[in-house]
């Protein structure tokens, strides 16, 4: 294997795995581990720091001054790409889509804070529009004499899909080879290619199970191909993953920014009973996905549960619930205080 590829540094490794023993007795398995990936740092953490250990290795060393990225209006991948262009003292440049909003909040407050240049799109995620605005940005800065890196939608790309290769290689090193199922979200698919090919190489009695947060199940085949392939030629390794043993869920979500009431009842289950904060556009839905395989005897009970918790804290704070989704709220006034005070 090819262990000579450029890396920097800015996740916290190795993150925790913590038994969630409540959580696993509320659904009969046997044991379910959650591997805190949400802990890895640079500002707010998440699984984005792996892939962008690899992906920016090369950006100072080219001689690059400005970072370029695109995603949806709370993209784990845009905050954290901001922190780490800020880390490396590079400009960074964000190019968002989605729904209308009249204040910043979550992700979106975070960019803001990081002074991040944001262009956005309103009415629209679609990668393609995303990647054409960005596309004419690039363009106008290096009109300007910029030497502008552009990064994909979730740093998905052969490189930056190393990151979840050496997430396997390193709960191999905390857990053993051990048989288990391995559940994580599907987004623009690099997290689930790496771990793909993470447990070919190092973990091959673990089955890697991943749930979509947006995309059609046929899409997320093409893109790991793709990604395992380019990802497989540059560790040097020769490995061939069979699409028809791959697992993936698309039946989970109703689009990337959608609220399902699944992974809201879901989000509440895993507070009450473990103290787990999760989103409700990426975690979320995992949990409820593996809330419901399981209920349908889809998940084997009898063997480790690896439920990999790739971060999105800030999307907690961006507002799509109500006061009545999550707990009760009794106010005082301050007259009731000082009245029970006086007693």
């Amino acid at each position: 294997m090819n262990d000579k590829i450029p890396r920097l540094h800015f996740a916290n490794l190795p993150t925790p795995i913590e038994h969630a023993e409540s959580l696993a007795k509320h659904l009969g398995l046997k044991t379910l581990l959650i591997k805190r990936d949400d802990l890895t740092g640079l500002a707010g953490g998440g699984n984005k720091a792996r892939k962008l250990e690899f992906e920016l290795a090369g950006v100072v060393k080219g001689g690059y001054d400005t970072v370029i990225t695109i995603g949806g209006q709370q993209s784990n991948h845009a905050r954290m790409t901001a922190a780490a262009a800020r880390k490396l003292g590079l400009d960074v440049k964000l190019v968002l889509g989605g729904e209308e909003f009249d204040e910043y909040k979550g992700n979106m407050l975070l960019n803001k804070v990081l002074d991040a240049d944001i262009r956005y799109i309103n009415g629209s995620d679609e990668d393609a529009d995303l990647a054409a605005l960005m596309e004419e940005w690039t363009e106008e800065l290096t009109g300007e004499g910029k030497k502008v890196y552009a990064l994909p939608i979730g740093g998905s790309t052969p490189l930056g899909s190393l990151g979840y290769v050496y997430a396997i290689k390193e709960i191999r090193e905390q857990m053993g080879d051990i048989e288990a199922t391995i559940i994580l979200p599907v987004g623009s698919c690099g997290t689930f290619a790496g771990a793909l090919l993470g447990a070919k190489l190092f973990m091959p009695r673990a089955t890697v199970t991943g749930v979509s947060i947006s995309r059609t199940k046929a899409n997320i085949l093409d893109r790991v191909r793709d990604l395992t392939r380019g990802s497989a030629q540059l560790l040097e390794e020769e490995v061939f993953i069979d699409e028809n043993t791959i697992r993936v869920y698309d039946n989970y979500h109703e689009g990337y920014a959608v609220p399902v009431e699944a992974a809201q009842a879901a989000i509440r289950t895993a507070a009450r009973l473990e103290g787990l904060l999760l989103d409700y556009i990426y975690t979320g839905k995992v949990m409820a996905a593996l809330f419901d395989l399981t209920l349908k005897g889809l998940i084997n009970k009898e063997i480790p549960v690896i439920f990999i918790h790739t971060g999105g804290l800030p999307i907690v704070f961006a507002g799509k619930h109500t006061g009545n989704d999550y707990g009760k709220c009794l106010k005082y006034s301050v007259n009731d205080i000082r009245s029970i005070r006086n007693k």
